[in-house]
C-alpha cells in the first residue's frame, strides 16, 4: 500500500491490492532506464491500465508518475476531459506544450523543420488558417517526428495519458499508431481508461495492448480484506470485522467509494463498531451522484459556483480563470478553495501545476458537470475564456460535423436556470474576453441552487 496524507491526516491516496501492477511497472521502468549493473540498452514499451469508474486508475497513474520522476525520467502527461473530447488534438497539446513553452518561435521552427506549418497550429503554437481544417494524417506524421525527437533528446521519457476514454478522436488516432514505435525508443507510454466508455472510433486503441504482445491491466474492486485494512488504517485498530464488511458491502469494493466512505466516518467521529452500521447508508449515499451534490450545496454559494466553473473549464481550470467564470473575488475564492479541499471535492495543490484546480477524483467532476442545468451549462461554455496555455487565436479549426454546437443568442434577460430554451445558431463556440462574469441570477433561482424540475435539469436527475 502507498499513501500520502491529506488535510487533517486523512489518507488522500491509497493503494491496496495493487502490488502486482506496481511490480510490473517497476520492471518496465528498469527496462526503460537500463538495468543497473547489466549495461543493458534502454527499452521502451506500453502499459495499458483498464478499469471502470472508481477502481483506482488515477491513483495508480499518480504513483506511476511519482516513480518515474524519482528515477529521473522526463514526464509528458495529459488527461482526457469529458468537456473537451470534441476539441481536436486537445490532449496532444497538454503533452507537448510544457516542453515547447520554454523555447522561442525560432526554436520551434528548428525542432519541427518542414512540419512547422502543419503541426504548429494543431498544437497551439500559432493561429491556423480560418475555416481550414488541418490534414489529420499530416499532423500525425509531424507529431511522430516531434515526439520521437523528444524521446531521444530528453531520454528516458514516460508519456502518460489518464482518462483516455475522454481523449479527442485525433489524439487517440495518433497515439494508436505512434505507440507501436515505443519499443524502439527510450519511451514508455502509459494509458489509463474505462473500457466500457471508449467511443466507437477507438476500436483500434482498444486493441493497442494486444498489438504490443501484452494485455491491459484490468483493475478489480477491493476485496473485503482490503477494505478491512483500510478501516483499520484510518479509524484505528478498535474496529470490528462486521463493521468493515458492511463498508465493503455498501461500496461493492469500489476503491474510490470505500476511501471516501471511511473518510466520512472519520469526519463524523463514528466508532467502527457494527452497532453503528445503520449510520453508514446515509454516508455512503453522500459519496456519489445526487448525495454528493447535496453535500456540496451545504458548503455555500461561492463553493458551489466554483465547482461549476472548474467543471466547465476542465483541464484548463486555472485559479484566475475559474474565479472569473464563477464571479468570485480574491477572498471569496481563497475561502471556497479551502472549503472544497477540506471536503475532498477539489484535490490538493499540485507541485507540477500549482495554479490549476482539479477535482479530487474524475467521478466528482462528472457528477458536478452533469448536475449543471443544461441552459446554464451552455451559457458558461459560451463565457469560457481561451486557454492560457495557447495563443488566444490558435485554436484549431472545427472538425467537420463534430465540433459545432448550438450556442444561445439570448436568454431574454433572465437567468440561465429559468430562461426558456434559447434561440440557437449552429456554429463554433465563440471566444470571449478572459474573466467573463458568472451568468446573472434572478431572485427565484440563485446560481447555487438547482433549477426547477424541467427538461433543463434532466442531467442532474440522471446523475
Amino acid at each position: 500500500m502507498a499513501e500520502t496524507k491529506g488535510r487533517g491526516g486523512v489518507p488522500r491516496r491509497m493503494l491496496f491490492e495493487r502490488d502486482e501492477e506496481l511490480l510490473l511497472f517497476d520492471s518496465m521502468l528498469d527496462d526503460l532506464c537500463g538495468r543497473a549493473g547489466e549495461g543493458s540498452a534502454p527499452n521502451g514499451g506500453l502499459l495499458a491500465i483498464a478499469g471502470s469508474a472508481g477502481l483506482g486508475k488515477t491513483t495508480l497513474v499518480a504513483e506511476v508518475r511519482r516513480k518515474a520522476a524519482a528515477r529521473g525520467c522526463t514526464l509528458l502527461a495529459a488527461r482526457g476531459s469529458e468537456q473537451e473530447e470534441g476539441v481536436a488534438f486537445h490532449v496532444v497539446r497538454q503533452l507537448v506544450q510544457p516542453v515547447l513553452a520554454a523555447t522561442s518561435e525560432e526554436e520551434h521552427r528548428k525542432i519541427l523543420g518542414s512540419w512547422y506549418d502543419i503541426v504548429a497550429p494543431a498544437v497551439g503554437l500559432v493561429a491556423g488558417k480560418s475555416g481550414v481544417a488541418p490534414d489529420p494524417q499530416g499532423v500525425r506524421d509531424g507529431l511522430d517526428w516531434l515526439v520521437t525527437r523528444f524521446a531521444v533528446q530528453y531520454a528516458p521519457v514516460v508519456l502518460v495519458v489518464d482518462d483516455a476514454h475522454w481523449a479527442d478522436e485525433e489524439t487517440l488516432a495518433w497515439l494508436t499508431s505512434f505507440a507501436l514505435r515505443a519499443a524502439d525508443l527510450p519511451l514508455l507510454i502509459v494509458v489509463a481508461y474505462r473500457p466500457e466508455e471508449l467511443p466507437r472510433h477507438a476500436a483500434e486503441f482498444r486493441r493497442l495492448a494486444t498489438r504490443h504482445g501484452s494485455r491491459p491491466l484490468d483493475l478489480s474492486p477491493f476485496t473485503p480484506a482490503a477494505v478491512s485494512d483500510l478501516v483499520r488504517d484510518v479509524l484505528g485498530e478498535g474496529g470490528d470485522e462486521l463493521f468493515a464488511r458492511e463498508c465493503w458491502a455498501l461500496t461493492a469494493g469500489n476503491p474510490y467509494e470505500a476511501v471516501e466512505l471511511v473518510a466520512r466516518i472519520r469526519d463524523r467521529g463514528i466508532k467502527p463498531q457494527y452497532a453503528n452500521a445503520t449510520e453508514l447508508r446515509e454516508l455512503a449515499s453522500a459519496v456519489r451522484g445526487n448525495g454528493l451534490i447535496e453535500r456540496l450545496e451545504r458548503l455555500g454559494p461561492s463553493a458551489f459556483r466554483l465547482t461549476w466553473a472548474v467543471a466547465v473549464l476542465g483541464t484548463d481550470a486555472r485559479r484566475e480563470m475559474a474565479a472569473g467564470v464563477a464571479g468570485l473575488g480574491v477572498e471569496e475564492m481563497a475561502d471556497a478553495v479551502g472549503k472544497l479541499r477540506d471536503a475532498r471535492i477539489l484535490a490538493e495543490q499540485s507541485d507540477d501545476h500549482p495554479d490549476r484546480l482539479d477535482f479530487f477524483h474524475p467521478l466528482v467532476g462528472t457528477a458536478v458537470y452533469r448536475a449543471i442545468p443544461s441552459a446554464m451549462r451552455v451559457a458558461m461554455h459560451t463565457a469560457r475564456p481561451p486557454s492560457p496555455s495557447a495563443r488566444p487565436d490558435s485554436a484549431p479549426p472545427p472538425r467537420p460535423g463534430t465540433s459545432w454546437r448550438c450556442t444561445p443568442r439570448t436568454t431574454g434577460g433572465r437567468c440561465a436556470s429559468c430562461a426558456p430554451p434559447p434561440a440557437t445558431t449552429c456554429g463554433p463556440v465563440p471566444r470571449t474576453r478572459p474573466g467573463a462574469v458568472w451568468p446573472a441570477p434572478c431572485a427565484n433561482h440563485p446560481p447555487w441552487r438547482s433549477a426547477p424540475k424541467s427538461s433543463s435539469n434532466s442531467a442532474a436527475r440522471r446523475s
